[in-house]
């Protein structure tokens, strides 16, 4: 019964410093966001194209 608890606690170590690191590495990441589109005709659909 002991060495169940043992590899128990264990692994629930293993899994809040694997989760701590994955945190970490995810703050780390430079993210950006995509401009806005301008309004132009280009980024909309051609009346061709529509599906009624």
């Amino acid at each position: 019964m002991k060495l169940v608890m043992v590899i128990s606690i264990i692994m629930c170590i293993i899994v809040v410093l694997v989760t701590a690191l994955v945190t970490s590495k995810a703050y780390s990441v430079k993210h950006t966001i995509d401009p806005m589109p301008t309004d132009d005709n280009e980024n909309h659909p051609s009346k061709e194209n529509k599906i009624s």
